[in-house]
C-alpha cells in the first residue's frame, strides 16, 4: 500500500514546486504501476471491478451540507468553486482520488474522472477540514476516519448538479459498491461509447436502465445495430432520447430510421443533425412522417424537404402546432403541403412564433375576423417569415390610424415586410391632399363650376372625405330622389351633408313613415334635417293635437311649424287652447324621456 501512495505523494508535491514535465513521468509511472497492479492476483478473474475491503473504521455518514443545514446551490457552489486556489483544489482532488482509489478500490480511471469532475463536492468537503497546516494531510485524514457519500462526486461527475442528484441519492446507500448494477451498466455504457457526463442525463431520464440485469443493456445496445443504425449513431440516440432503452420504445425509432433511408436520407446525415441536449419522441416523429407521406409528396421531394428543413420532423410538436393553426383558418391540406414545399429558410419554431404574432397583431388592430381568415390562408408563408414590430410603435412612426393600416393590409399584405423588426420606418404620405382631391371631384359631379366662389364657399362648408360624401349622397338617392334634385337640395343647403349616414337615413324614415310626408317635401324643405328627430317629433305631435280640436289650420306646410322659434310656436300653437300647455308639458316629458 505504500508503495503504491509513494508515487501519487511525490506528484502532488511537485505540482506544488510547478515542475511539469517531472509531474507528467511520475503520473506516467503511477498510472502505469497501478494499470499493472489492476491486472495482479489482487482482483480475481470474473470479479467486481471494485473490491469490498474490510472496514476498521466508523460507518457514519458525513453530511456535507452548509453551516446552516442547507445543501450548496447550484449557482453558489460553481461560484465558489471557482475562487478555490489551483493548489488547494489539486490537493484536494488527489486525496480524493487516493481515498476512492486506495482505500475504496475504485478503478484509477473512474476514481481520477470523479476526483477531477465533481468540484462542488470539493467545495463542500473543504470546508469540513482543516486546511491551514497541510491540506492533502488533512483531506487525507479526514477522509480516514469520515467515509463519504460516494454517490455525491459520481453524480456530479456524469454531469449533474447537487440540485439535480439529491433526490436520486439512495438512502441506505453511501458506498457505490453496494450498488452494483448501477456500476455494471455504467461501465456498459462507456464502454459503449458514450460520454461519461452524458450519462447523468440519461439517469434522469431512464433510472430504470441502471438497474438492468447483467447483459441485458448490452443486448439493448446490439438491437440497435441490428436495426441497420452504426455505433456512433446509437451512442447519439440513446445518448438524446434514452427512453428508448426501456421496454419496447426503440421499434418507433428502427421504423422511423427504415423510411428515412427509403427516401435516401443517410446515417450519416441524421447522425449529424441530432443534438443530445434534445430529447427527441420517436413515435411522434413517425406519426408525422407517415402524416407527410400521405399527402402526395414523391420520394424526392419528400426528402428533399427533410433534408432541407429537418426541424420540420424533428420538431414534431412545433409541426404538429403548426397544421392545427392553419387548418383553424381554414387552410387545406393541399395549401399546407404546398406551404412546407416551399417553406422560408428560418426554424419551423419561429415560423409558428411570427404566425401567432400576427394573429394577435390583427386582433389588437381590430380587423374584422373574416378579413384575418382570408388573410391567413392567402399569406401564411408570408405572416410566418415575418416578425413584426408593436403595434404602438407602428402606428406612431407610420403617422396613421388602425383604420388606414388595416386597409393597407388587406388591400397589400406585402407591405408587412416593411413593418418587420430591424426595418427601418418612414411615415406614410399624408392623405390630406388625396381628401381635398376627391371632395372637388364630388363637387364638380354635383354641378359646381371649378375654381368660383360657390366651389370655396362648398369645400368650406362640407365637412368629410370625399367617399363619406359621397355616401351621404347616395342616401337621399336611394331613398328615391332624383340626383338632379339632390344637387340643387344641396346647393341651398349643404350643411345637412355633414351628418352621418346612419343620422340622415334615420331622419328620413322617420320623415316617411313616422310622420307619413312624402319623400319629396325633403327637397322642397332641406332644412328639416337640420332639425332633431325629437324637435319634430315634438312639435309635430303638438300641431297634430291642435288641429284635431279645430284651433289651428290643418292644411300648413310642415315648415311652417317645424322652423319657427319656440315662443312662437308657443303662442300660435300651444296657447290657441286652454289645455295646450298642459298637453304641451306632457308631451315633452314624455318624447324627451323616451
Amino acid at each position: 500500500m505504500c508503495v503504491r501512495l509513494l508515487p501519487l505523494i511525490i506528484m502532488t508535491h511537485l505540482q506544488k514546486l510547478r515542475i511539469p514535465f517531472i509531474v507528467k513521468w511520475v503520473s506516467s509511472s503511477f498510472t502505469q504501476n497501478n494499470h499493472r497492479l489492476s491486472k495482479s492476483s489482487l482482483w480475481p478473474t470474473g470479479s467486481h471491478p471494485i473490491a469490498q475491503n474490510p472496514r476498521f473504521y466508523r460507518t457514519k455518514t458525513v453530511n456535507l451540507e452548509s453551516e446552516n443545514g442547507h445543501r450548496t446551490s447550484e449557482a453558489s457552489g460553481s461560484e465558489n468553486a471557482g475562487k478555490i486556489p489551483l493548489a488547494t483544489r489539486r490537493e484536494a482532488q488527489a486525496a480524493l482520488l487516493e481515498y476512492l482509489h486506495s482505500t475504496r478500490s475504485l478503478q484509477f480511471v473512474d476514481a481520477d474522472y470523479m476526483s477531477r469532475n465533481s468540484p462542488l463536492f470539493l467545495e463542500k468537503l473543504l470546508k469540513k477540514v482543516d486546511t491551514e497546516e497541510n491540506n492533502w494531510r488533512s483531506i487525507a485524514r479526514f477522509l480516514r476516519y469520515h467515509p463519504i457519500n460516494e454517490f455525491e462526486p459520481f453524480f456530479e461527475s456524469v454531469g449533474l448538479k447537487p440540485n439535480e442528484y439529491s433526490p436520486l441519492l439512495p438512502r441506505s446507500l453511501i458506498f457505490l459498491s453496494d450498488d452494483a448494477m448501477l456500476l455494471e451498466n455504467y461501465y456498459v455504457l462507456c464502454r459503449y461509447g458514450v460520454a461519461r457526463n452524458k450519462i447523468g442525463k440519461m439517469y434522469v431520464e431512464a433510472r430504470e436502465v441502471f438497474g438492468y440485469d447483467y447483459g441485458v443493456l448490452q443486448s439493448k445496445l446490439r438491437a440497435f445495430e441490428g436495426g441497420g443504425l452504426k455505433q456512433s449513431t446509437v451512442v447519439k440516440v440513446v445518448t438524446s432520447s434514452p427512453y428508448l432503452l426501456i421496454g419496447d420504445a426503440s421499434k418507433a425509432l428502427i421504423k422511423i430510421w427504415e423510411k428515412l433511408k427509403s427516401v435516401e436520407i443517410e446515417d450519416d446525415w441524421i447522425e449529424g443533425y441530432l443534438l443530445e441536449k434534445n430529447t427527441y419522441d420517436w413515435s411522434h416523429i413517425l406519426e408525422l412522417f407517415c402524416m407527410l407521406s400521405k399527402t402526395g409528396y414523391t420520394k424526392e421531394q419528400l426528402g428533399g424537404l427533410i433534408c432541407q428543413h429537418p426541424g420540420l420532423l424533428f420538431d414534431e410538436r412545433t409541426t404538429f402546432s403548426l397544421t392545427g393553426f392553419l387548418l383553424k383558418f381554414g387552410v387545406t391540406m393541399n395549401d399546407i403541403s404546398s406551404l412546407l414545399l416551399q417553406f422560408p429558410q428560418i426554424q419551423v419554431g419561429k415560423f409558428v412564433e411570427n404566425l401567432r404574432q400576427c394573429y394577435h397583431f390583427f386582433i389588437e388592430l381590430e380587423m374584422d375576423v373574416l378579413d384575418i381568415g382570408s388573410i391567413f390562408r392567402a399569406h401564411p408563408g408570408l405572416l410566418g417569415s415575418c416578425s413584426l414590430k408593436k403595434l404602438s410603435s407602428l402606428l406612431s412612426s407610420l403617422n396613421t390610424g388602425k383604420k388606414r393600416m388595416c386597409e393597407i393590409i388587406k388591400n397589400n399584405p406585402q407591405e408587412l415586410k416593411n413593418w418587420v423588426l430591424g426595418a427601418r420606418t418612414k411615415p406614410l404620405p399624408t392623405l390630406r391632399k388625396d381628401w381635398k382631391e376627391k371632395k372637388i371631384k364630388f363637387l364638380l359631379d354635383l354641378g359646381f363650376v371649378e375654381n368660383s366662389s360657390e366651389m370655396k364657399a362648398a369645400l368650406r362648408l362640407f365637412r368629410g372625405k370625399g367617399a363619406e360624401l359621397q355616401e351621404r349622397f347616395n342616401c337621399f338617392v336611394n331613398a328615391g330622389i332624383d340626383p338632379k334634385d339632390v344637387s340643387e337640395m344641396l346647393k341651398v343647403a349643404p350643411h345637412v351633408l355633414n351628418q352621418s349616414k346612419d343620422v340622415i337615413e334615420e331622419k328620413i324614415d322617420f320623415l316617411v313613415n313616422g310622420l307619413g310626408y312624402p319623400i319629396s317635401s325633403i327637397v322642397v324643405f332641406p332644412q328639416y334635417l337640420s332639425y332633431t328627430v325629437q324637435r319634430v317629433k315634438l312639435r309635430y305631435s303638438m300641431y297634430k293635437w291642435s288641429t284635431d280640436r279645430g284651433t289651428v289650420d290643418p292644411k300648413l306646410a310642415l315648415s311652417t311649424f317645424i322652423s319657427c322659434t319656440e315662443p312662437t310656436f308657443i303662442r300660435l300653437y300651444v296657447n290657441s287652447h286652454s289645455q295646450g300647455p298642459r298637453v304641451w308639458e306632457e308631451l315633452k316629458k314624455q318624447i324627451y324621456h323616451d
